[in-house]
């Protein structure tokens, strides 16, 4: 047997039968005090120590990456060499 009810309430009704707080001012304070912080960072860093941040070991990893897939694909690769053999 399956018996199905269906309750049409808004969010608001559904959190006072339930009895559940209510955390709308909670979270738009929250949110507003994020996004203060947010854009307090934001307007603070200049792009190169956003880069630093997001890159901390910075642009010489990324050359170090293609240094090494550039001797991979030229065959420069120590393993390479003698694999061939």
């Amino acid at each position: 047997m399956k018996i199905s009810i269906d309750i049409e309430c808004s969010p608001e009704e559904a959190r006072t039968f339930l009895g559940l707080p209510d955390v709308a001012g909670m979270q738009q304070s929250m949110t507003q005090m994020v996004q203060e912080k947010m854009t307090e960072h934001f307007t603070s860093m200049d792009p190169e120590a956003m880069m630093k941040t997001w890159l901390p070991s910075g642009v010489s990893a990324w050359e170090k990456m293609q240094e090494s897939f550039m001797a991979q694909f030229s065959g420069e690769d120590s393993g390479a060499g003698e694999k061939k053999k």
